[in-house]
């Protein structure tokens, strides 16, 4: 793919995006809901598809993981472009209104972000939530996806544009690179006066990278070094399945249990049974677990604040609340930070002071995530403070737009 091509694909996307500003909500719904139908209809080949570029991957577990699709994990898809499709259209909601003493009538009204571009690493599954959600806000998806899932990607977005195409619509609304170099990624990144938002789906060398090329806005998706406190007051059958859930479930993904933190009132009885709370799991711990615990590792200052997205969690013994905070603050990633206690004043100082784009009580850090939480889906976890914060579903797709209205008045 030439810069000249890729110029000119952005052109389409940028047009594209205009045509879906202005398409009535019951076609987009429509839009949506039929590649759901279609998506049902081809799991086989798609899988097919898939397993091949599965097959041919020689990376890390994490990435082999977020890789692969099985049939349950589309029958997820689908479920969730359902979802998205029968959200309310968040386009021309009024934020606010107000009519000043003068007369004019003053509102703040959402309306599309333009152009959204991802870029990606493996995780398929982006390229049909993304889409989703872009053109369910009335915006355009403009993708550039791994070359490890270059060609499953390449058979969802055509179901995207077989869509597309009997709606009437412009196929360049899902658009995805054809070149997966590191040079096209950079220029990709400062496609100026096209990509409206910029949001990466990877690992910290992504991360990096785009900070060094972007030159457009951009949302971090950034690290999940989660924590689980276990406080004082803690139910320890709950503290246990929340652990065991929030590490277990699916240890390669951002809103897993990195780091455990244990009230030293609890640490007798807790740590010693992380081996039948976290079979298989290595624990590196710090002297007061190690204490408690042979078959734990010695833990380092880079382990608690590593996001391992596998099968190893760092453990801390903490004397307070206070300690425990502070343990986040110096250590944590403004991810998903989680507390079990049955103290009020322990949930209520935790959801006060922990500085993180999401904090759950007495629940597992894997319900931080847009279908979980009545999005649909998300096109990411924004760890930072603007534009968006936490899962992004379809009103962080948008932003508003200031709307005066007078009668002849002038200034």
């Amino acid at each position: 793919m030439t810069l000249a091509s890729l110029h000119a694909q952005a052109n389409d996307v940028r047009a594209a995006a205009r045509a879906m500003a202005t398409a009535d909500d019951q076609i987009r719904r429509d839009v949506v809901d039929t590649v759901a139908n279609r998506l049902a209809a081809r799991v086989e080949s798609i899988l097919a598809i898939n397993a091949s570029e599965v097959a041919a991957y020689d990376g890390e577990a994490a990435g082999l993981d977020r890789l692969t699709l099985t049939a349950a994990r589309i029958e997820g898809i689908v479920t969730a472009l359902r979802s998205i499709a029968a959200l309310e259209d968040p386009l021309g909601e009024i934020v606010e209104s107000s009519r000043r003493p003068n007369g004019l009538e003053i509102s703040r009204v959402r309306v599309p972000l333009g152009v959204v571009g991802v870029i990606y690493e493996n995780r398929p599954n982006v390229t049909m939530d993304v889409a989703a959600l872009c053109l369910r806000s009335g915006n355009a998806a403009f993708l550039r996806g791994s070359s490890t899932a270059q060609q499953t990607n390449l058979a969802l977005v055509s179901i995207w544009h077989e869509v597309l195409r009997e709606f009437g619509l412009p196929t360049a609304a899902v658009s995805l690179v054809a070149d997966t170099s590191h040079e096209t990624a950079a220029v990709f990144m400062g496609l100026v006066g096209t990509i409206d938002c910029l949001i990466p789906r990877g690992g910290p060398r992504l991360i990096a990278a785009m900070r060094e090329h972007a030159r457009v806005p951009y949302v971090l998706d950034g690290d999940g070094n989660c924590h689980v406190y276990v406080d004082a007051d803690a139910d320890l059958s709950m503290a246990a399945e929340i652990v065991r859930n929030a590490k277990m479930s699916r240890p390669g993904v951002c809103n897993a249990a990195e780091s455990l933190l244990v009230h030293a009132a609890q640490a007798d009885t807790f740590i010693p049974a992380l081996t039948t709370i976290l079979p298989g799991v290595e624990i590196r711990g710090d002297e007061a677990v190690c204490a408690r615990l042979a078959s734990a590792t010695p833990a380092t200052t880079e382990d608690f604040a590593t996001e391992f997205l596998g099968p190893i969690i760092s453990v801390a013994v903490v004397g307070s609340i206070d300690e425990a905070i502070a343990h986040v603050a110096q250590y944590g990633t403004g991810h998903s930070e989680a507390i079990v206690s049955r103290d009020p004043v322990a949930q209520q100082r935790w959801i006060r002071e922990v500085d993180a784009a999401a904090v759950v009580v007495n629940a597992s850090t894997r319900f931080i995530d847009g279908g979980e939480l009545g999005l649909g889906g998300e096109v990411g976890i924004s760890t930072q403070k603007l534009h968006a914060r936490g899962p992004m579903g379809l009103k962080e797709l948008t932003c508003v737009k200031w709307v005066v209205v007078g009668k002849g008045h002038v200034r």
